[in-house]
């Protein structure tokens, strides 16, 4: 029989273009993500806030140890990857639901960037009009 600290739940997120697979196992709430601590990983404070909101809203930040594998796009993109990761990992765990759905931690964001389309200069910039 596997002891409680051996369990290791797991959840994969995406945002943008960014793919994270997160892993949460019983601990005192460290964060490693790609092999770094996330201090270290992420540039700005409200990144590091941003994909702790899940521990935080259900009252497990100190309960688990996150370890990220993330590819792909920017730091925002990797961030909310991991924040949904975690979140899924969570649910798998066995924590509230009702408290993640509320907050809005359970729903991909499918936000994504937009084709550039031909005969403009970018998604939607139109190239200046001129009447003569």
């Amino acid at each position: 029989m596997a002891k409680k600290a051996d369990l290791q739940y797991y959840g994969t997120g995406k945002r943008k273009s960014s793919i994270a697979r997160v892993y949460i196992t019983a601990g005192t709430g460290k964060v490693v993500v790609n092999g770094h601590p996330v201090e270290e990983y992420m540039p700005y404070a409200t990144l590091i806030l941003d994909l702790k909101q899940p521990l935080t809203l259900t009252g497990t930040d100190g309960k688990y140890d996150v370890r990220a594998e993330v590819k792909g796009g920017g730091f925002t993109g990797q961030a909310g990857a991991i924040r949904l990761g975690i979140a899924r990992a969570l649910l798998e765990a066995g924590c509230d639901r009702a408290v993640l759905k509320a907050n809005g931690m359970v729903k991909r964001d499918s936000r994504k960037k937009e084709r550039k389309k031909y005969g403009l200069k970018a998604a939607r910039k139109a190239p200046q009009f001129s009447k003569r």
